[in-house]
């Protein structure tokens, strides 16, 4: 894994993280913002991927 891959990977999980308190507690914008953060994780470890595709490491 290179280090789009596990920043991506991180991003994702506190995301959904962020996302399970904002239900806990009922705020809506925690929600959208793990939400986000999901979504913004996910495109780096794509990235990331890509990267490894580029440099023939799969």
């Amino acid at each position: 894994m290179n280090d789009d891959q596990i920043k991506g990977q991180a991003k994702n999980i506190g995301g959904k993280i962020q996302q399970k308190v904002g239900e806990a507690v009922g705020s809506r914008q925690q929600q959208r913002e793990g939400l986000s953060n999901q979504a913004e994780g996910k495109v780096q470890e794509k990235v990331g991927d890509v990267k490894d595709i580029v440099k023939g490491n799969r």
